[in-house]
């Protein structure tokens, strides 16, 4: 039997902590090809490259002196919290990163509260010494402060502490004194976090997360908490609703580095894989057949937002997209249900339309950045938040948000936040930026992040997540400007667009394509507007008496995903294909708009 330790790293978002696994793969003689190349190993989907988180949580193992350290490594963002309870579930400890001039963060705290409450025993490595004014001791106090604050342990205060630069390769107990590899933050693991107990007796063990191929399935993945788990051996599913069914285990793998190792049996203390079982859930305990006995079931956070989905009818439907009935829409979510623990899918008011619930607009445009890559087109309307009404009072989500920004800008972002029903509950100063923090509607967070960036000169950082249901708290005005619509189909040309640009900003750049009901730009006032921006300029062979102005075009607004979908108003929709973002009115034509409003 080899000595293990399960360790899941926790961090906030870019604290460096793929890059530091990507360091102790290294380490473990692994993946010396990747190196030359300097790619990341962990984040291996493109949305997780592009915007640098990890969304999915993956394990991963090393082999060091003769010790097996499983890595499980856990989303940093609290949209993603599903993930992070069922992670934690598997480790005997945590490794905790911090960024050596940032501190400890809002959502280091959300999952390093859970960590602690499971009596996880930490090691900390303050990462990014290298970083010009960064300020290793101080940060390594407000660590201490922090685990103090959620109620620590006198065994788990007692903590290791490692500096270094996981960029650079390097870790050491003194930060004064580089070393040139990692192997202290390998000996510290080995030292400091407990060898799994070896439980003899029935077999159980808990299902924690799974995977999915195309050839076997679904595969369910989990620790074995007691006795012993033997390819081609009968087992019981205790399952949710208390039934116990029999079921038979095809194959089994334990993960070595990035990939997975058929063998024959895994003793308690070590994280498998198992192959062959059947209509399980998260949560399902595997037991012996003589007496299945189950574990707790692992709760997890209920979702929060909810948005319609529903198919491209618009004009120019089935111009870039492979999947665009509403089957394809419909086996693509149903599949999703198989691997995404906090999303839950019903059916719409109509046909062709579903409203999907997750944990926050992040969780659900990352779903639906994922579907447009892989060539669904697909309409989506404004995230509504869930409402659940509590002892006969009507209660809405409510999130603890923090803001990090220069003093100069503090007053108009508090004011920003109080006008939507945000509370300020505490105000630090560090150095010359405070940091605030605030309870607030989930509502209110809905295309707040726009103009908190706007008003502090792109300075502001903001993070944000989710706290308990309160008693609702009124309306929250949103944006009030109202749309530019186009009035016909055609080509947008320059012309036109110059001599409408008083009314207010464009979206659409000159020569593209719209049609009759698309939203092209933003009014200044608060009424909608419908102009006509494929308006040409009509030549004749007179001569002109005055001398022709050219068309002077100041740049459209270009949005993301996330932005259209915290911009969009009640009556909009985002049209959402391979290759275009495009905002529209839900009924396009005027007149049936206009007879719609007065109803």
């Amino acid at each position: 039997m080899q000595k293990i330790r399960n360790i899941a790293i926790i961090a906030h978002v870019d604290h460096g902590k793929t890059t530091l696994v990507d360091k102790m793969l290294l380490a473990g003689k692994l993946f010396r090809e990747n190196q030359e190349t300097g790619e990341l190993i962990l984040d291996n989907n493109d949305l997780e490259r592009e915007r640098g988180i990890t969304i999915l949580s993956k394990n991963v193992s090393i082999d060091y002196n003769g010790y097996k350290i499983n890595i499980i490594d856990t989303p940093g963002h609290a949209d993603f919290g599903g993930e992070v309870e069922r992670v934690l579930n598997m480790a005997d400890g945590c490794l905790l990163l911090v960024d050596a001039f940032e501190g400890p963060m809002p959502q280091t705290r959300f999952v390093l509260q859970k960590a602690i409450q499971m009596g996880l025993k930490p090691v900390v490595v303050i990462n990014k010494v290298d970083k010009p004014n960064c300020r290793p001791e101080e940060v390594q106090d407000m660590v201490f402060d922090l685990m103090f604050n959620l109620d620590a342990t006198e065994e788990q205060l007692d903590f290791p502490t490692l500096y270094g630069s996981a960029k650079q390769g390097w870790m050491s107990t003194d930060v004064n004194n580089p070393t040139d590899n990692i192997t202290p933050l390998l000996d510290a693991i080995i030292e400091n976090i407990p060898e799994p107990e070896t439980i003899e007796g029935d077999l159980q063990m808990l299902i924690t997360s799974l995977d999915y191929s195309n050839y076997v399935g679904r595969i369910a993945i989990g620790r074995v908490h007691r006795g012993e788990i033997r390819e081609g051996q009968e087992i019981a599913l205790c399952r949710k609703d208390g039934s116990v069914v029999k079921q038979k285990i095809k194959e089994l793998h334990t993960f070595v580095g990035m990939g997975r190792k058929r063998v024959e049996s895994v003793k308690s203390g070590d994280i498998c894989a198992l192959v062959g079982i059947d209509g399980f859930e998260i949560g399902d305990t595997v037991a012996c057949i003589e007496n299945p006995e189950p574990l707790p079931r692992i709760a997890i956070d209920e979702p929060t937002m909810s948005m319609t989905f529903t198919i491209n009818d618009s004009p120019f439907f089935g111009r870039d997209g492979k999947y665009v009935t509403s089957r394809h829409i419909n086996d693509r979510l149903e599949k999703e249900l198989d691997r995404n623990l906090a999303l839950r899918i019903a059916k719409g008011d109509r046909e062709d339309a579903w409203i999907v619930y997750g944990r926050g607009v992040l969780h659900l445009s990352v779903l639906i950045e994922t579907m447009r890559r892989e060539g669904f087109e697909l309409q989506v309307g404004q995230p509504q938040v869930i409402i659940k009404e509590i002892d006969g009072v009507k209660c809405e989500p409510v999130e603890m948000m923090t803001i990090n920004v220069p003093e100069e800008y503090s007053s108009k972002i508090i004011d920003m936040v109080t006008r939507r029903k945000g509370e300020m509950v505490s105000m630090t100063t560090q150095n010359d930026r405070l940091h605030i923090e605030f309870l607030i509607p989930s509502r209110g967070i809905i295309g707040l992040r726009n103009n908190v960036l706007t008003a502090s000169a792109g300075e502001a950082i903001m993070a944000h997540r989710f706290h308990e249901y309160q008693p609702w708290k009124g309306d929250i005005e949103r944006r009030t400007n109202g749309s530019l619509i186009a009035m016909e189909a055609g080509t947008a040309y320059a012309y036109a667009i110059d001599k409408l640009q008083d009314r207010g900003r464009f979206f659409i750049f000159p020569q593209e394509e719209v049609y009759a009901g698309q939203v092209v730009g933003e009014n200044a006032k608060e009424n909608d507007i419908v102009v006509n921006v494929t308006k040409s300029k009509k030549l004749t062979n007179m001569r002109a008496s005055g001398a022709d102005d050219k068309a002077r075009i100041i740049p459209p607004v270009v949005f993301s995903l996330e932005e259209a979908l915290e911009y969009i108003k009640e009556d909009e929709y985002v049209e959402v294909t391979p290759h275009h973002i495009r905002l529209r009115k839900i009924i396009l034509d005027e007149l049936e708009r206009k007879r719609a409003n007065k109803s």
